[in-house]
Formats: C-alpha cells, sequence, structure tokens
C-alpha cells in the first residue's frame, strides 16, 4: 500500500474511486486531513479493513461503499478456481463484518455482495469478480443518488441563521455530496442564508477537521466550536435548527449516531430548537425493534488519552471511549430520506416502504 495524490482531479469529488482496470481502491486518508490531502492505494482485503478500522474511511455510507468497491478490488487475487474464489470471497465478508459493528450501512453491502455471489452457484472466477464489481458500483450509484435526495428533501426545512451539525455528514462519509451536510450544501446552493456551527466531535475531531474543510471548500460561512459550547449558543439565539447523520436507525426511530449526538438533540429540545436525522434508506434496520439493541462500538481509549503524539492524561488514567450514543425517537423532529420527509409518527410508514 502506498500513498499517492489524487489522479483524477477532473471528476466530482469523491473519497475513494476504483482504478480504471479495478484492481485497486484509491482511498482519501481522512486521518490526515486537513493538513494533508493523502491517497491510500489499496488492493489487498486486510489493507482495506484495517482502513475501515482505523478510520482513514468513516461515516457510515462511505464505509459501506469503500468495503463494497475495495473488496471487489481485493478479488483479483483470490484464487481461479471457483470454490477455492468462493471461499476467499466468504471469508473476505466475514472480515469486513468484523471492522465497525455499529453502521448497518457496511451489513447491507456485505448482504448484497453475498447475495451476488449466490446468484451465480456454478460460475467461473471471471464471472464471480464481474459479480461483485456489478454489486459494487451499483451501490455506491445507489447511494450517490440518495444523497441529492435527501439535499432536496431536507433543504427546504432549514431556517436562516445558524445551524449546527454534530461529526461529518458530507462527502468525505457517503458516496455523493453527504447527508446532513448535503442538505446544507443545498440550502446555501438555493440561496438560503447559513452559517454553520460545526461541533468538534471529540475525540478524534471530525467536525474541526472534516467538516471545517469541506464547509471551507463551499465557502459557506461557518465557525468551529467545542462541543460543549452547543448549549450556550442556543441559548443565546444564535442556533435556530441541527441536523445531524445516522449510523443505524432502529424501527422505534432511536438513531445511533457519533458520540455527542444525543447531548445536541436534548439541548435542542430544551431550548425548543428543531432537530433533523438526514440518512439514506441503507441505515434503517428493520431487524431492531429499539434502540437499545443497536451493537455500540467501543475504541480504544487511545483516542482520548492522545491529542495526535501528544498525551492529554496522567500515565494510568483509566478512560472510556464509546464511539456512538443513540438518540431516541422522542428527540427527533422529522427523519429526512431519500424518500422523503418523515415525522416520528410516520415510522412506520417509512420502515415498510
Amino acid at each position: 500500500m502506498t500513498h499517492t495524490p489524487h489522479p483524477a482531479a477532473d471528476r466530482p469529488f469523491s473519497p475513494f474511486f476504483l482504478s480504471d482496470d479495478g484492481r485497486c481502491l484509491h482511498l482519501l486518508d481522512q486521518r490526515r486531513l486537513p493538513a494533508e490531502e493523502i491517497w491510500l492505494e489499496i488492493t489487498a482485503l486486510e489493507a482495506l479493513a484495517e482502513a475501515i478500522e482505523r478510520l482513514a474511511v468513516r461515516g457510515a455510507p462511505a464505509i459501506a461503499c469503500a468495503a463494497a468497491l475495495g473488496l471487489s478490488a481485493a478479488a483479483h487475487a483470490f484464487p481461479d478456481d471457483p470454490p477455492a474464489f468462493r471461499a476467499a470471497a466468504l471469508a473476505a465478508l466475514d472480515r469486513l463484518a468484523r471492522t465497525r459493528p455499529t453502521a448497518v450501512n457496511l451489513f447491507v453491502a456485505l448482504s448484497e455482495l453475498r447475495a451476488a455471489l449466490d446468484a451465480h452457484p456454478q460460475a467461473d472466477a471471471r464471472t464471480l469478480r464481474a459479480a461483485l464489481r456489478a454489486c459494487a458500483d451499483a451501490h455506491t450509484q445507489r447511494e450517490l443518488h440518495a444523497c441529492r435526495a435527501i439535499a432536496e428533501h431536507g433543504a427546504p426545512l432549514l431556517p436562516e441563521g445558524g445551524v449546527l451539525t454534530h461529526c461529518n455528514t458530507g462527502a468525505l462519509a457517503t458516496a455523493g455530496i453527504g447527508t446532513a451536510l448535503g442538505v446544507i450544501f443545498r440550502a446555501h446552493q438555493l440561496g438560503r442564508r447559513i452559517h454553520v456551527f460545526a461541533d468538534e466531535t471529540r475525540p478524534v475531531l471530525q467536525g474541526a477537521r472534516l467538516t471545517a474543510w469541506e464547509l471551507a471548500r463551499a465557502q459557506i460561512p461557518f465557525a468551529v466550536i467545542a462541543d460543549n459550547m452547543a448549549g450556550a449558543l442556543m441559548a443565546r439565539g444564535e442556533i435556530q435548527a441541527a441536523i445531524v447523520g445516522a449510523d443505524r436507525i432502529a424501527r422505534d426511530g432511536a438513531v445511533a449516531n457519533k458520540i455527542g449526538t444525543y447531548t445536541v438533540a436534548v439541548l435542542c429540545a430544551y431550548h425548543k430548537i428543531p432537530f433533523y436525522v438526514a440518512a439514506p434508506s441503507t441505515t434503517l434496520d428493520p431487524d431492531l425493534r429499539t434502540g437499545a439493541a443497536i451493537p455500540i462500538e467501543e475504541r480504544d481509549p487511545h483516542e482520548i488519552h492522545f491529542h495526535g503524539d501528544r498525551r492529554m492524561t496522567p500515565l494510568g488514567a483509566p478512560a472510556r471511549n464509546p464511539a456512538f450514543d443513540v438518540t431516541p425517537a422522542a428527540l427527533v423532529t422529522a427523519y429526512i430520506t431519500e424518500r422523503g420527509v418523515f415525522r416520528r409518527d410516520q415510522l412506520g410508514a417509512l420502515f415498510d416502504l
């Protein structure tokens, strides 16, 4: 795996793309932003899994797309013997399923890839490789179109003035212009006078590093704020709405999203500020009845102890690092999906579409 600059600056921005021969996934290393734009060249399954685990790629839709495209690239190294190819592909799916447990989009993509293999029980390796590639491309295209539709549905909901967002939900996190940040981009394009407040999003600062990077590129007025400043700004009347993404939505409407989202939702409820969740339908988990059943990833406490190479806590200090929290449906004003905008009392219709 080597580092390379983006070789196709003329194409619409995406944090990942396949080489022309389909054998290499080019992946923007989001750990290096905003200081450096470094692209990883991934051709092997384990390198792909580690890139997902170590947050070189993050954001639920982007993880799913990168996993699918990366697997189709890695499949070029699988054996040509059909049974051996199939065994290698199934092992790859199992490995990818162990990378990030909370974002359901990943498991949707892996299920689609498994179905693509099952649809060709007697095929040779060449046909199976083509099936994986077609499946990965189709999944990515659906996510791209979902982002566009989410932006169109959500933009009219945003008021003028201050809009708070948490974590990163733009092109870096998806296959398109973004989910929550895509709504903001579209509202700005339509002439809405918006000033974005981007929570820094501790502990790895996706808001301060990534959302700010995307907003600056789009020339949208914004300010980065520490996570504990949002309530004060709401009390001063500087925030008129909040919009976030999601990693998994249970049937009861509970939303798993980056840690700190629940706090934002509680603050919005107290200050009577609308709290919107923007996510594609691949984020819905119809198999989970309640948010209490959503698996929450506990990440390495190193992310708490260190800021870059500098230790911020005393040696031996214990730390907890849940990567996500769960916001109940009672705190959500509306869910913005590619299928439209749904209130809490319309969740049944959303899941049944």
